[in-house]
C-alpha cells in the first residue's frame, strides 16, 4: 500500500508554528504530539491567568481612583475614567483571546494569515449587521465625554419613553437610571433623545405662608417649622433635604407678611406640598387664627436658594 500520498496527522501538519519554534528553541529537539497538546493546554492557561490579572488589577485601580488622586498622581473623573479604564481592559482581553485562539488553531494546521483574514471579514459583517449595537456605544461614548450626565445626577431621559431617576450607570450600551419606585430602567442608548439634567439634585419648591395680622409671629414660625420637619421625616423618599426658611418678610405694596418654607423634592411629586404640607399648614394656623384659609399657603416652583435659618 503507497502511503506517500496519505495526509499526515494533524499535530505532523504544524511543524513550524510559533508554539512548535519556542519549544524547539528552549527543549533543542521537536516536539512530540503529546508535548504539543501540553504546550496548547500551558497556552491556554497562560491566557486565563494573564485575562485574570489584567481584569484584578483594572478593578484594583478604579478603587483607588475613587479618592482624589489614583496611585499615578493625577485626578480622575468619573464615569469617564471608569468606562475608559474597562473599555481598554475588554480591547486588551479580546486581543489576548484572539491571537491565543490563532495560536492554538496554528498547532491544528490552520494558516495564521488566513485565520486573521477570515475574522477580519467575519467582524466587518457582524459589524454591518449589528449597527444598533455600533450606535449604542458611540452614543454612551458622546454621553460619557460630553457631560451630559454624571453617575449620580437626578435627570429626565427623553427617547422611546420619558424615564425620571438617579443615574447609577452609563455603559456602552446601557445607561442605567434607578427611579421613584426604587426601580432599575436599563435605557438603549441609542433611544436617548434629550437628557434634562437637574443641576441641584431635584426640584425647588417654596411654600409662602402668610401670616395674618395679630397672630403671634414666632409661634406662627415654630408652627410652620414643626409641619415642615414632620413632613421631612415623614415623607424623606419625596422631600430630599430637610426644608430651610427665612425671616418672615412684608409683600411690597400688598401690605401682608409671610414665611418662605423651601423644600428639595423629586421631580414629579409636588402634589405631596401643593396638597398634603398646604392641609397640615392650614390646620395648624388655625389654632392661631380660626378663619385660616388653604388660599393662604401659596406653592411656587423657581431656581432660588432661601437662606437657611
Amino acid at each position: 500500500m503507497n502511503t506517500t500520498n496519505l495526509p499526515p496527522p494533524p499535530f505532523e501538519l504544524a511543524t513550524n508554528t510559533f508554539v512548535g519554534r519556542l519549544y524547539r528553541d528552549f527543549a533543542h529537539h521537536e516536539s512530540s504530539t503529546l508535548t504539543r497538546i501540553l504546550l496548547i493546554l500551558a497556552v491556554a492557561i497562560i491566557v486565563h491567568v494573564l485575562v485574570k490579572i489584567t481584569r484584578h488589577l483594572s478593578e484594583w485601580f478604579i478603587l483607588k481612583s475613587q479618592a482624589q488622586k489614583n496611585p499615578l498622581g493625577f485626578v480622575t473623573q468619573q464615569p469617564k475614567f471608569i468606562t475608559l479604564t474597562r473599555l481598554v481592559v475588554s480591547a486588551i482581553t479580546f486581543v489576548i483571546y484572539f491571537f491565543a485562539v490563532g495560536l492554538v488553531l496554528q498547532e491544528f494546521g490552520v494558516n495564521l494569515t488566513f485565520y486573521l483574514t477570515s475574522a477580519s471579514v467575519v467582524g466587518l459583517a457582524i459589524s454591518f449587521g449589528s449597527q444598533g449595537l455600533v450606535q449604542d456605544i458611540v452614543i454612551g461614548l458622546t454621553l460619557i465625554f460630553s457631560d451630559a450626565m454624571d453617575i449620580g445626577d437626578l435627570v429626565e431621559i427623553f427617547g422611546a419613553t420619558s424615564v425620571i431617576g438617579r443615574v447609577e450607570e452609563i455603559g456602552l450600551r446601557f445607561t442605567v437610571l434607578r427611579n421613584f419606585y426604587n426601580q432599575v430602567v436599563f435605557i438603549p442608548n441609542r433611544t436617548i433623545a434629550n437628557v434634562s439634567r437637574f443641576p441641584y439634585g431635584g426640584v425647588y419648591a417654596y411654600a409662602d405662608i402668610q401670616i395674618p395680622d395679630g397672630v403671634d409671629r414666632p409661634k406662627a414660625v415654630l408652627a410652620a417649622a414643626n409641619v415642615a420637619r414632620g413632613m421631612w421625616r415623614q415623607f424623606g423618599a419625596i422631600i430630599l433635604g430637610e426644608p430651610t426658611w427665612g425671616d418672615v418678610e412684608t409683600a411690597e405694596g400688598g401690605g401682608w407678611s409671610f414665611l418662605r418654607v423651601h423644600f428639595k423634592i423629586w421631580p414629579g411629586q409636588g402634589s405631596l406640598i401643593e396638597m398634603t404640607f398646604r392641609q397640615q399648614m392650614v390646620s395648624a394656623m388655625k389654632t392661631l387664627e380660626p378663619n385660616y384659609a388653604d388660599w393662604q399657603v401659596a406653592v411656587t416652583y423657581r431656581a432660588m436658594t432661601a437662606p437657611k435659618k
